[in-house]
């Protein structure tokens, strides 16, 4: 089952349920898989890592407008916000723990054959293609950082 099935079976669901919260963050993703699909250019299917990267795109989203809520005293929108997210990021595959994410990234140094800082470019280039999805974007530049220095 792909993940555009996947989410219109839970939208179903929560409709059935009457969960607003999880109704809007998957209608979201519902309506962001229908924009994609119907950009110029685009096939009429979206690939498996095109759904992934839509919805890591929306669970980014409401987590920085979670911070900015939480800057601003309002734990009413702040919560909504991440209550979306946490229903979104079930979506995602499960996150690599940190000593996963530094064995990685430790190979792709060793392959790249990087040995400072400068060599970072071409570090990220790599973790990047190989773990989109498995992990975020700072983490995996924080570890590359501590680990060239």
């Amino acid at each position: 089952m792909s993940l555009t099935e996947k989410i219109s079976n839970d939208l179903i669901t929560a409709m059935k349920a009457r969960d607003k919260v999880a109704l809007e963050a998957i209608r979201a993703a519902k309506t962001a898989f229908t924009l994609a699909r119907s950009e110029k250019g685009a096939g009429s299917v979206l690939t498996g890592e095109e759904e992934l990267k839509i919805i890591q795109k929306l669970v980014k989203q409401r987590r920085e407008s979670a911070a900015i809520y939480k800057e601003q005293n309002r734990p009413d929108l702040y919560e909504k916000e991440v209550i979306e997210a946490d229903v979104l990021d079930k979506y995602l595959p499960a996150k690599m723990s940190d000593e996963d994410l530094l064995k990685i990234i430790k190979s792709i140094i060793e392959r790249v054959g990087a040995k400072s800082p400068a060599d970072m470019g071409k570090v990220m280039a790599v973790a990047t293609k190989e773990l989109s999805g498995k992990a975020d974007g700072k983490e995996i530049s924080a570890k590359v950082k501590q680990l060239l220095v």
